[in-house]
């Protein structure tokens, strides 16, 4: 499993990207130039990434998880990045410097499973190109105290697709749920984070089900009836979900926090604002939600 992700992710470049909006390039340049030696501090996705490439320490054949480094650092101010890379004992090696322009042409030919960035346009650009992608957001969330990797995503517009969301928005929720009823038995379509859910699957199966390093939950507003097709679906794919959170439209947060998520995953503006008070958080902008 291969996970992109950009510096502003990985580590607390806030400062300096203020100071790169405020006073411009010249200015920034300068600034990463002459604290170079510093250690930047961790940033959102440091403890997901720790996690992820920790996977590759257990024993088993374990299929191999890469993190890479996609930035709009040049090489030069990217160095302090690598940096701090270094010193806390990041086994990454593969990046790409852009000097400014989209990270996203890159990811492809890397042939990345998952896009993390702090930037919403190279998110949508990624997304429309096929990538599951997600524009991480900073989060008050507390450091989470276990070692096992756990990851949330919700269903429609992220592992499904929209239509769902598009009926409820459009004839409402009655609607909704009759349509869910009258088509329980039809696969619902694939979403943009089916294809990494696939390869966090592949990992997870390398490992005993009821002592696996990593856990995941679907986290949904849905409720039952909508229920049924959710998990006639993920039973018809062949994927394992380890939790399954039917709220009915509940807020999502206090329920991340008592998973203990390590990032969640959410098309909904207004849920992505509620659970970054809680979890680390990546906001997917792609269906009805975000138009």
């Amino acid at each position: 499993m291969v996970v992109a992700i950009s510096s502003r992710a990985l580590f607390d470049l806030g400062d300096s990207h203020a100071l790169f909006e405020r006073d411009g390039l010249d200015a920034y340049r300068s600034f990463q130039i002459d604290h170079e030696n510093e250690i930047l501090k961790p940033g959102v996705a440091f403890p997901l990434v720790q996690k992820l490439l920790g996977l590759n320490k257990l024993a088993g054949d374990v299929p191999p998880v890469e993190v890479i480094l996609l930035s709009r650092n040049s090489g030069d101010t990217g160095l302090r990045i690598f940096n701090a890379i270094q010193h806390y004992g990041l086994e990454i090696s593969r990046a790409a410097f852009t000097s400014g322009a989209p990270t996203s042409d890159y990811i492809a030919p890397f042939k990345a499973d998952l896009f993390l960035s702090a930037n919403a346009e190279d998110v949508g650009r990624a997304l429309a190109a096929g990538v599951a992608a997600a524009t991480i957001l900073p989060s008050t969330a507390p450091p989470r105290a276990s070692e096992q990797l756990r990851i949330a995503f919700d269903g429609d517009a992220v592992i499904f697709g929209d239509e769902g969301e598009r009926v409820s928005r459009e004839e409402g929720l009655e609607a909704f749920h009759r349509s869910e009823t009258e088509h329980a038995a039809e696969p619902l379509s694939v979403g943009p984070f089916r294809g990494f859910l696939t390869a966090l699957h592949r990992l997870q199966a390398a490992f005993p089900a009821e002592n696996s390093p990593i856990r995941t939950a679907l986290v949904t507003a849905r409720s039952a009836p909508a229920h049924k097709r959710v998990i006639l679906t993920l039973r018809k794919w062949g994927v394992r979900i380890d939790e399954a959170l039917f709220l009915g439209g509940r807020d999502k947060g206090p329920f991340l926090d008592a998973f203990g998520a390590d990032i969640f995953f959410d098309d909904s503006p207004a849920n992505v604002e509620s659970a970054r008070k809680h979890v680390a958080t990546g906001h997917v902008p792609h269906g009805v939600s975000n138009r």
